[in-house]
């Protein structure tokens, strides 16, 4: 292992790859540290938006084909409420001549990909090396990275070192940062099956989406290349359940058995292996970056999960490359700033509605979901064609005339006022 390096990313996921690639092509000296072995298993329902430009812009199809890590090109969304009142809609307009999709890929896969585009870029891969913390005598000596490997105790330094390692991090927690996490929960179990088997939509090209069987929550089936992902979260935006972590993943669990009974996938429930993961949703823009501005936060770390709709790959490979860009100009002070450009307005927007959602699912399913042009209004937020802000005042106001129609007292103060309820309420 080399003893120094100008920067030191941890973590081996989308953001963390993404910014060692660009600091090594810059010439910069980069050392990857991953504490599992690549390829490994990474809890994740694996959707990531399709919007060809971005792609090009993030730099992810100049060096990887899709056909890598891609499993399957879905179209189609199929959403229920409580399994029921079924809706499968096209996520693009008939004769769309620029159509949107949702790739779906193995997060082991993808993410192996990217490590070793990284490498071959110029980055050093150090994967087995758990990290337990780092340390700095001043402001001005090298940083020193240490932790323990099969190989026994080691130690690394650094000028400056990339958070990238996940919802309970340790370099959020040694630096100090991102104290006040907004943590959501998600479970999830990857089922064998054979496509053409089970219900007549259970197909490669269709996402399936369910609202009501999750208080506060949504369920969910990922076609892959040869099985399904089956999921579940509870979202929590803005506020607390009420109910004991225990209890959440027994609803979870129970979601996703019952997803599978509904369409018609073979389960023996002892042969399934449930992984259950944190998500560290947008909650406003926290600490980020240390004072000096030598440690930065990039992805999951920095709490950079779409609030409504749960989804952080995009995100991650983003403010990967923003981390990159700002180390390369020498300017790491900008960074809390060039995060907050990119992500503020549109997350802060996607609060206030993911709020008012999983406070009233069937009034919003009834009178958004399964509008005409819901699903492609969706995709089109996925993949960031369209922006939260630009769609928050329409949805209200649709929401307030559902509440009205079903004969809910409108209360105009919570609607009015969802987007800056504090973080212990039960909005």
């Amino acid at each position: 292992m080399q003893k120094h390096y100008d920067a030191i990313v941890i973590g081996a996921g989308p953001s963390g790859t993404a910014a060692a690639f660009d600091l090594a092509r810059a010439g910069i000296s980069t050392a990857i540290i991953e504490k599992h072995a690549l390829p490994r298993h990474k809890t994740c329902g694996g959707g990531m938006p399709m919007l060809i430009e971005q792609l090009l812009e993030l730099d992810i199809l100049a060096d990887i084909s899709p056909d890598a890590f891609v499993e399957a090109d879905t179209l189609f969304m199929r959403h229920t409420y409580n399994f029921a009142e079924p809706v499968l809609a096209p996520m693009n307009a008939e004769g769309e001549t620029r159509p949107l999709s949702l790739w779906m890929v193995q997060r082991s896969v993808f993410d192996n990909a990217l490590a070793q585009r990284a490498k071959n870029a110029g980055a050093h891969l150090l994967t087995g090396y758990a990290v337990r913390g780092f340390e700095s005598a001043t402001r001005k000596t090298p940083m020193r990275v240490f932790g323990t490997g099969s190989d026994g105790d080691w130690s690394v330094t650094c000028n400056t070192l990339i958070g990238a390692d996940g919802a309970n991090g340790v370099i959020a927690r040694c630096a100090g940062l991102r104290k006040q996490r907004a943590m959501a929960i998600a479970m999830e179990v990857e089922v064998p099956h054979s496509w053409g088997e089970g219900h007549p939509d259970l197909r490669k090209d269709v996402v399936h989406l369910e609202y009501g069987v999750v208080p506060l929550g949504y369920a969910w089936v990922f076609p892959k290349g040869d099985h399904i992902n089956v999921g579940a979260g509870v979202f929590r935006p803005g506020g607390r359940t009420g109910r004991a972590e225990g209890s959440v993943k027994q609803e979870l669990r129970k979601a996703i058995l019952d997803y599978m009974e509904l369409l018609g996938v073979p389960k023996k429930e002892e042969d399934l292996h449930f992984f259950a993961h944190p998500l560290p949703i947008w909650n406003g823009l926290d600490r980020i970056q240390t004072r000096d501005n030598r440690v930065l936060l990039t992805g999951d770390s920095a709490g950079l999960i779409n609030p409504f709709f749960g989804d952080g790959i995009m995100h991650a490979l983003k403010s990967g490359k923003i981390a990159a860009k700002c180390i390369i100009e020498g300017r790491q002070k900008e960074y809390t700033k060039d995060i907050s450009s990119e992500f503020k307005k549109n997350m802060d927007s996607a609060l206030k509605l993911a709020r008012l959602f999983y406070r009233w699912p069937h009034i919003c399913y009834r009178y958004g979901v399964t509008r005409p042009g819901a699903t492609r209004t969706a995709t089109r937020l996925l993949c960031g064609e369209a922006v939260f802000q630009d769609i928050a005042a329409r949805a209200i106001r649709r929401l307030r005339s559902g509440m009205k129609a079903e004969g809910i007292a409108d209360d105009p103060i919570q609607i009015d006022t969802v987007g800056s309820a504090p973080a212990d309420s039960e909005a």
